[in-house]
């Protein structure tokens, strides 16, 4: 009988952690995308038509990945809900399979950690827009499991995670910057960490990197018969250079002796990058990228070569921007002309659908839910930094540790590059701020009095 009953129990149990398997795998990518549902179409953003084109054109154009581009064509016929699908369900995975590194895989814990996510940072909004921002916090993760778990994954799940994470590095380069940066310092700090970090782990995570270049590179043959990098590194560095007065002062100093296309405009450039690449600006009249490529990297070398302690300065003070630039939805609640006529031009199927959203009839409002994502964002990226300097002081590490650590180098990584090639922009913040809140989740749930609580409520009778 004492038997009988042990085993009635434990069949009990296996059906509640079933069941709750089952309702987490349903309910959070449902809440993932709930936003595009509200919207009746996936969010656009400006950027989104430079990918979508890169099917149709066949040439390359600055910082639009051609395999984010190639992911996006995928989803064509669906309206692009294969892709809002395909971005939930790797958000759960990634999640899941974080909690579970750190031995926390219990279903309902996930769904709450999961639910916080969703009502209080960018993360459903980063789901369920046509952008590659999702795959940034996300790639941090996933290059996580496979540095410092990867023994603790089966060899699918390994094959898997680094195919995943070398395509979230090759749909954008800043994103394989970060990744490349956390690679590095991985391999210099592995001696000081008594076998935490294992060779393979760090041999895994630097080839999935050059894989991810590697399926860029591929990508752009493909599409274009160029072996060649996405172009564009000078331009927006150029950009932000101008920002600072750096490019100004340049000019001032050397339109006398050198002849440059922009010494005609040096006393009228506009004041913000984004005016001058992206709006009516000298810019266009001058051939735009094609035309003015070669004349930007030249600047941008020289003005380096020139300007040292200037750059440097500039660079620390625009980091220290993008670091509390963290609000959610720049760039989706106002005009995207460019992004609607890829659509028109090349998917006229999708006009329809496209302009009955919600977006499209400027519904679409952020004030409100920044109210509570900005002061989330902020106090998660210093809880995270805190948790980290908590663990440092502990020997040997432990899991969570070495996540805190991993994600205050990306942040901080993150807003290096992002503020430095192309200055502090909010939706740079905002699609790696998120992650930071889940680790200050994982660590709250690890230090609160009734952590069993959500055990034992998923195996009661």
């Amino acid at each position: 009988m004492g038997g009988n009953g042990i085993n009635t129990q434990t069949l009990r149990a296996h059906v509640a952690v079933s069941r709750s398997a089952w309702i987490a795998a349903i309910a959070i990518p449902l809440m993932l995308v709930a936003p595009a549902v509200w919207n009746g179409y996936p969010l656009l953003q400006w950027d989104t038509g430079g990918y979508l084109a890169r099917w149709y054109e066949g040439y390359l154009v600055p910082s639009r990945s051609t395999v984010f581009g190639v992911f996006l064509h995928f989803g064509e016929d669906s309206a692009f809900w294969i892709n809002l699908g395909i971005q939930a369900l790797a958000t759960l995975w990634i999640l899941q399979l974080t909690l579970r590194a750190l031995g926390m895989a219990q279903p309902l814990r996930l769904l709450a950690i999961s639910l916080v996510l969703v009502l209080a940072t960018a993360l459903p909004w980063l789901v369920s827009m046509l952008l590659t921002d999702i795959f940034a916090g996300l790639a941090v993760l996933s290059f996580f499991i496979v540095v410092v778990h990867g023994k603790q994954t089966s060899t699918i799940e390994q094959c898997l995670l680094i195919a995943f994470t070398a395509f979230a590095a090759a749909t954008h380069s800043a994103t394989l910057a970060v990744l490349l940066g956390l690679c590095a310092i991985g391999w210099t700090v592995r001696p000081f960490l008594r076998g935490r970090i294992a060779i393979a782990g760090l041999v895994q995570g630097s080839l999935t990197i050059a894989a991810g270049a590697a399926m860029l590179l591929a990508a752009n043959f493909a599409l274009s018969g160029q072996v060649a990098w996405t172009p564009g590194g000078y331009g927006v560095a150029f950009g932000r250079m101008l920002q600072d007065g750096i490019v100004g002062q340049y000019l001032r100093e050397h339109c006398s002796q050198e002849k440059l296309k922009l010494c005609p405009y040096r006393d009228r450039l506009p004041v913000t990058a984004d005016q001058f690449l992206w709006g009516n600006s000298m810019f266009n009249t001058l051939g735009r990228f094609k035309g003015l490529n070669d004349e930007m990297g030249f600047i941008v070398l020289r003005s380096l070569a020139e300007y040292p302690a200037w750059q440097a300065e500039a660079a620390l003070a625009a980091t220290a921007q993008q670091l509390v630039h963290v609000a959610t939805g720049e760039g989706t609640n106002e005009w995207i002309g460019h992004t609607y006529g890829i659509i028109e031009r090349y998917i006229p199927a999708q006009i329809k659908p496209m302009r009955a959203a919600n977006q499209q009839r400027w519904r679409l409002d952020y004030t409100a839910i920044n109210r509570l994502h900005v002061p989330v964002a902020l106090v998660s990226m210093l809880l995270a930094v805190i948790v980290f300097g908590k663990g440092l002081r502990r020997r040997p590490f432990d899991d969570l540790t070495l996540l805190a650590g991993t994600v205050t180098f990306a942040l901080l990584g993150n807003a290096f590059v992002c503020a430095v090639i192309s200055g502090p922009h909010d939706r740079y913040g905002a699609r790696m701020a998120w992650v930071a809140t889940f680790v200050v989740l994982i660590a709250a749930v690890r230090h609160f009095p009734g952590e069993d609580a959500l055990d034992e409520a998923s195996i009661a009778p």
